[in-house]
């Protein structure tokens, strides 16, 4: 279930800052910071609902 755009456009990475975008990994999708510093952390979106907490985040692998 996508995001509605509005909602991407003003979500920012908890960590640096950056903006977010949207992307399906294995059978969860998530929100993966767009930082070009090295942050990339991705947040999960469960049940539609962005889980934005840096504990809750994947590492880059």
């Amino acid at each position: 279930m996508p995001l509605e755009a509005g909602l991407l456009e003003i979500l920012a990475c908890p960590a640096c800052h950056a903006p977010l975008r949207e992307e399906e990994a294995e059978e969860t999708p998530e929100l993966v910071c767009t930082d070009g510093k090295g942050c990339g952390l991705a947040y999960p979106v469960r049940e539609g609902i962005p889980v934005l907490l840096v504990d809750e985040a994947r590492r880059p692998a």
